[in-house]
């Protein structure tokens, strides 16, 4: 049972031209400039004059910076760009008590990651994001999306060392994620992601997730969109069950694979409102404006137009910036001409859609 909340429209821009409301928005992460990589290294350099004080105030032009250009590219709903987030996990194990760092692992080739464990209760100290949303808000003149790394993915991509379970920790960190949202939510959110990329390689462990983000809503008020971003993975093995999820809206990542999953969420009904990635951020290939049309009509075989929201397939952070806002800017032009089609009948949502290629 999807929340069933009709909570999309606020987003619709008041200059709106189309009938038609395809919600546009980013899934969070997006390339960082190149000063700001260069400022990150300056202040772990302990020879460097760069103070904590002087990454701050860089930290805060980046997210300037990115958020003007997310405007920029049309987008109905922005983010910063996860400016001030190295990694999805760790940012989050640094301000949770219950979690210490003992040094990276590794995960793949040449890749390390910062692994932390779980060696105590896990507490809410002290709010995580609201500063962050707080000051992109102020930035901001369209609406701020929030990205959370959800309880599950924090409880699976640690080392569990306390709790009798990995599940009795994902339902631990799931109350501390309701924390934050009730905390998010009184600074103004009114939209809110949930990241459960774990959820993908581990799929038998749905019921979890269901029972985590059961946790995650409670008490949160409807008018607040609450989304659920699952990326890769073997979809069939988590749907139907996730139209029991109570979310809004839920983000799949289908067009790096030819959208071959697509009819996976088309019997039974698909009951929350599809985010549909329609750019590859695998590929710097940029798409054409049609090519991401033909990307958007897929979702149409899925849900009707006022339950589709469009978006890239996951972050944007590993390709080019210059790619990466191009392709932005491509689907927000596609999404509004999709618009203008569905107003102007061109669009026959009863004929079936040709398979992408």
């Amino acid at each position: 049972m999807s929340r069933g909340v009709e909570n999309r429209e606020q987003f619709r821009p008041e200059n709106h031209e189309n009938e038609h409301f395809l919600l546009t928005t980013v899934v969070g992460s997006y390339p960082k400039p190149k000063w700001l990589n260069r400022a990150n290294d300056l202040a772990e350099d302990p020879d460097s004059k760069f103070t904590q004080e002087h990454l701050h105030e860089a930290h805060d032009d980046a997210c300037r910076v990115i958020t003007n250009e997310h405007e920029r590219s049309g987008l109905d709903t922005v983010v910063d760009g996860e400016m001030r987030r190295e990694e999805m996990v760790e940012y989050f194990a640094h301000r949770i008590p219950g979690y210490e760092f003992n040094g990276p692992v590794k995960v793949w080739g040449h890749n390390y990651f910062d692994k932390p464990s779980v060696v105590g209760e896990v507490e809410y100290d002290e709010p995580w994001l609201v500063d962050e949303f707080e000051f992109t808000r102020d930035v901001a003149s369209k609406p701020v999306k929030v990205p959370i790394t959800g309880p599950y993915t924090l409880a699976s991509w640690s080392f569990n060392e306390h709790y009798d379970s990995e599940a009795d920790l994902a339902y631990a960190l799931a109350d501390l994620v309701n924390e934050e949202i009730e905390q998010l939510v009184e600074a103004g959110a009114t939209y809110i992601q949930i990241d459960e990329p774990a959820l993908a390689t581990t799929p038998d462990d749905h019921a979890i997730v269901g029972e985590c983000l059961e946790r995650i809503v409670s008490g949160v008020p409807d008018e607040v969109r609450i989304g659920l971003h699952v990326c890769y993975g073997d979809y069939s093995r988590i749907y139907p069950e996730l139209n029991d999820y109570p979310i809004d809206e839920f983000d799949v990542e289908l067009c790096n694979g030819g959208y071959e999953q697509i009819d996976v969420f088309t019997d039974p009904e698909f009951e929350p409102d599809l985010a549909l990635g329609v750019v590859d951020v695998h590929d710097a290939d940029v798409e054409s404006v049609e090519e991401i049309k033909e990307n958007i009509k897929q979702g149409l075989k899925v849900v009707p137009p006022e339950k589709l929201t469009i978006s890239p397939d996951c972050g944007v952070k590993l390709l080019p910036r210059e790619v990466a806002y191009q392709k932005m800017e491509n689907m927000v032009t596609a999404a509004r001409e999709v618009e203008a089609e569905l107003d102007a009948g061109e669009i026959d949502l009863d004929a079936p859609v040709q398979s992408a290629d």
